[in-house]
């Protein structure tokens, strides 16, 4: 006996589900590359992507995931032997910095644990201590999706500006973006990295970069630099250059679509939106947490993401169970734990294209996977779910 039969939807924290629009704007045929409309195509996208960035700084477009855009990052801006220092708070930053060591750059890490957020008084105190200025980048991610952890960005450069240090400043937002506020100038971020697949809500394929004065100066010195991720090739007059080849054009069709139903609801709604999803999905947790079996990941409420909840599943209860009851019997993919949490959570994603009914959706059904898997959790946490959203969307 399942209730599966209808839409599925799809929980996990990347690939978000595709709007219909997207999907209908690549069902296209191919244009050609040289001139004309697709180069409008380009041009709109960057300069939709600055704005969404929030900056004045230059943007980049690669046929790449998210870790594409990290080593365009890298490449782009430092030298081998240089030092950077990777602020941990779950798996990412990590994986970051191991792409950087694979590069030839020498990596710090600060380490953190998958519970808490970066404490910016470390940074400060570490970049203090760096009286050589060694370190010559800060690699951070705005919202771990592994740990379900969110790092106060204006704090961390609030406390490499107090630590008087040079270091380039760089910031993940692949989980992030369009998400939750970022303001990439007004923060003094040097280079930004972002991606498709998530609140940006088109297929995994197309990695994004932007880049400040700052780090276009330290561009001119760099010696990772290589021609497909390299900045000075891709200003180069002929539209092609823009991509070191042929452009992923389909997806750029996608993108386009999808930054429309983005600015068509205004980025501040769309971050208000995530909120309070988020906010909805918390409220669910911490009554099933009443049971004694979950709990969230992470600690403090104020660093718990507004794209992704991380959920411990304890008592000897099995996380695989879950999702298997979610897929099976209602249609709902539910992510899991991954890196040290694998096996050990569930990860809930309210992010990208999604509203209240698919998130309650998705939260009911795991109520329903618990009651059925006789797993110990509070009562009434999607009444609990419900109200939030009530008392904080007014008629």
């Amino acid at each position: 006996m399942t209730v599966r039969t209808g839409r599925d939807v799809l929980g996990i924290p990347g690939p978000t589900t595709i709007p219909d629009e997207v999907l209908s704007a690549m069902h296209r045929p191919a244009i050609q590359i040289y001139t004309g409309e697709l180069v409008e195509y380009t041009d709109s996208i960057l300069r939709d992507l600055k704005g969404i960035f929030r900056t004045e700084g230059r943007a980049y477009i690669y046929a790449s995931n998210g870790h594409g855009a990290w080593e365009a990052a890298l490449t782009n801006i430092l030298s081998r032997g240089d030092r950077v220092l990777v602020l941990e708070s779950g798996r990412f930053a990590h994986n970051w910095g191991e792409m950087a060591r694979m590069l030839g750059v020498e990596i710090e890490t600060l380490e953190g644990t998958w519970r808490h957020a970066v404490d910016p008084a470390a940074v400060e105190e570490r970049l203090k201590a760096d009286t050589e200025g060694r370190i010559k980048a800060v690699l951070v991610v705005q919202i771990d999706t592994a740990s379900g952890v969110v790092n106060d960005i204006p704090a961390i450069r609030a406390a490499i500006d107090a630590a008087g240090h040079d270091a380039l400043f760089l910031v993940d937002t692949i989980a992030s973006l369009a998400c939750m506020p970022y303001e990439m100038d007004a923060w003094k971020i040097d280079v930004t990295v972002s991606a498709a697949q998530k609140g940006l809500m088109t297929p995994p394929g197309l990695g994004f970069v932007a880049a400040n004065d700052k780090a276009l100066a330290a561009h001119k010195t760099a010696d990772l630099r290589t021609l497909y991720w390299d900045w000075t090739a891709r200003e180069g007059e002929l539209h092609y250059q823009k991509y070191c080849g042929t452009p992923p054009e389909h997806l750029l069709f996608g993108q386009r679509a999808a930054l429309d139903i983005l600015l068509g609801e205004g980025l501040e709604n769309a971050w208000n939106r995530h909120r309070l999803l988020a906010g909805a999905t918390h409220r669910a947790v911490e009554t099933w947490a009443e049971g004694g079996a979950l709990e969230f990941n992470i600690l403090d409420p104020q660093s718990r993401s507004a794209s992704i909840t991380a959920v411990l599943v304890g008592g000897g209860f099995d996380v695989a169970a879950i999702q298997a009851y979610c897929l099976d019997k209602c249609n709902v993919t539910v992510g899991g734990g991954i890196g040290d949490l694998k096996g050990k959570a569930l990860r809930i994603a309210h992010m990208g294209y999604a509203n209240a009914p698919m998130v309650l959706g998705m939260l009911a059904s795991i109520d329903m996977a618990l009651k059925a898997l006789k797993i110990p959790h509070g009562p009434g946490a999607i009444q609990a779910a419900v109200d939030y959203l009530g008392d904080n969307v007014p008629a």
